[in-house]
C-alpha cells in the first residue's frame, strides 16, 4: 500500500482520453465525449472485480458510508452498531445521518468481536457496520448469520480491504451493501473517491440517484428535465477519478502479490522470536497484506521492541496511541464537541438524552491494543529497506530478552 507507488503509463493514458474530451464531469455532455464514460466504466469492471451486481462510484469513502445509510433509509433516533477500531468516518456518517454510534469491542482479529455484537443489539438497531480493518475479512459469516436472525442489514465496511477475500468471495458482497475508498493511502487510490457495491437493484437506484442531489437519471430526458423521487447531495466522482480508478484496479492483482511477498519475508523475522504472536486471520488467503499485525506479551515490552524498532529507523505503529482509528483517542466524540449552535448531534436528541461516550467503554480492546504492533506493509520495496526492518527486528527481539 497504497497504489501511488505503482503510478505509471496506464493511469497517465487514462487521464489523457479525459483530457481530449474535454468532459470533466460524469454525466451529460454527449456530443463532446467521443463515448468516453470513465466513471460508468470504473463501476462496470469494479462491480465484477468484486462479483457484486451493482457499483455507484461517490466522492469519497466516507460519502459512500453516507450514501449507503441514507439508501437503506437510517434515520434519526436508529442506532447503528459498529466497532471501536475503525476510522473515524464511520460513526461520523452514522452521526451525519441523525443516528447513534453503537460501538463493540474488537478482538484478536482486530475486527468486530461477534459476542460483543450479540449484547448491543437493541430493538432500536437498524443496521450493523463490521469493518475489515487493515486489509483482512472479519468474521463476516458470523456477523451476517447474526443479521438475520435479528433481521438487521449489513454495511460491509470494506475502505481498507479493497481485493480482499473470505472463503473466495469478495469482501463487500457479504451484507446487503458495502462501500470502498480509494483515497491517499488506499491499495487502490483515486486521490479522493470510492465505491459503493450491492446486489439490490433498490438500494443501488437509491444511492444513484441520493449521491446526485436526487436525481432520477432517466435516460429519455435531458439532465435539466429529470424529476426526483427524494432530496439527495452531491457526492458524485468525476471523470479523472474514474480513468485513475481503472488503470489502478487493472493493477490490483498484482499490487496485493506484491505486498504478501514483503509480509511474508518480515513475517518469518518475527516468527524466529518467543513471545510474539500474530493477529487472528478468519480466512488467511483472503488477507490483501496492507499491514502486519503482530503482539508483545503486554505493553510494556511492546512499548520496549518499537524503542528498539524506531531507534533502527523501522518503527512500527502502536495504535494505542492513534488518534484516527482507535476509540479511547477520538476526543472530538468522547467530548461531544460539534460547530452546531444546539450541540447537534450530541445534544437535542430525538430521545431527549444526550449522547455520551466515556473512554473506558471497551476494555478488552484497550488491553489487546496495550501489546499490538502494526507494520503497514508497501506495494514496493526495496530489498535494503526489507533487509532494515528485518535486522532491527532481531535486535528488538535480541534486546527485549524475546529472541529464541
Amino acid at each position: 500500500m497504497p497504489g501511488f507507488e505503482v503510478f505509471g503509463e496506464e493511469e497517465k493514458r487514462e487521464i489523457l482520453e479525459v483530457l481530449e474530451t474535454g468532459v470533466l464531469f460524469r454525466y451529460e455532455f454527449a456530443d463532446k465525449r467521443k463515448g468516453v464514460y470513465k466513471v460508468a466504466e470504473f463501476e462496470k469492471r469494479f462491480a465484477e472485480q468484486c462479483g457484486a451486481k451493482y457499483a455507484q462510484a461517490v466522492s469519497s469513502g466516507t460519502a459512500a458510508l453516507r450514501v449507503a445509510l441514507a439508501a437503506m433509509g437510517i434515520s434519526p433516533g436508529d442506532e447503528v452498531i459498529t466497532q471501536g477500531f475503525t476510522f473515524v468516518a464511520t460513526w461520523e456518517a452514522i452521526l451525519e445521518s441523525g443516528a447513534v454510534p453503537v460501538f463493540t469491542e474488537v478482538d484478536e482479529t482486530l475486527c468486530m468481536d461477534v459476542e460483543d455484537l450479540e449484547k448491543k443489539i437493541t430493538p432500536r438497531t437498524r443496521a450493523i457496520i463490521p469493518v475489515h480493518m487493515l486489509g483482512a475479512p472479519a468474521h463476516i459469516d458470523k456477523i451476517v448469520a447474526i443479521g438475520e436472525k435479528h433481521g438487521i442489514p449489513i454495511i460491509e465496511d470494506t475502505a481498507q480491504a479493497c481485493g480482499g477475500t473470505f472463503n473466495d468471495r469478495g469482501l463487500g458482497t457479504f451484507g446487503t451493501i458495502g462501500i470502498f475508498s480509494f483515497d491517499p493511502v488506499k491499495t487502490i487510490t483515486t486521490g479522493e473517491g470510492g465505491m459503493i457495491v450491492t446486489d439490490d437493484e433498490t438500494i443501488y437506484q437509491n444511492c444513484s440517484e441520493y449521491h446526485d442531489h436526487g436525481h432520477d437519471h432517466n435516460p429519455k430526458l435531458e439532465r435539466g428535465l429529470e424529476g426526483r423521487r427524494f432530496i439527495g447531495f452531491n457526492y458524485r466522482m468525476g471523470e479523472l477519478q474514474g480513468a485513475i480508478g481503472l488503470a489502478q484496479l487493472a493493477r490490483l492483482k498484482g499490487m496485493i502479490a506484491a505486498q504478501k511477498k514483503h509480509k511474508k519475508a518480515i513475517r518469518q523475522a518475527l516468527e524466529e522470536l518467543n513471545n510474539v504472536t500474530f493477529r487472528k486471520l478468519p480466512d488467511p488467503a483472503g488477507d490483501t497484506a496492507t499491514f502486519l499485525a503482530f503482539f508483545l506479551p503486554d505493553g510494556d515490552a511492546a512499548r520496549r521492541f518499537n524503542e528498539v524498532l524506531r531507534k533502527e529507523n523501522a518503527g512500527a505503529i502502536y495504535f494505542k496511541e492513534n488518534t484516527w482509528h482507535f476509540y479511547p483517542k477520538w476526543e472530538h466524540l468522547l467530548g461531544g464537541l460539534t460547530l452546531s449552535r444546539t450541540g447537534w448531534p450530541f445534544k437535542e436528541r430525538e430521545q431527549g438524552q444526550d449522547l455520551r461516550y466515556m473512554p473506558d467503554d471497551l476494555p478488552r480492546s484497550k488491553a489487546i491494543f496495550e501489546r499490538l504492533l502494526v507494520y503497514p506493509i508497501p506495494v514496493k520495496m526495496s530489498k535494503d529497506r526489507l533487509e532494515t526492518i528485518i535486522s532491527a527486528i532481531r535486535k528488538a527481539g535480541s534486546r527485549d530478552g524475546v529472541a529464541s
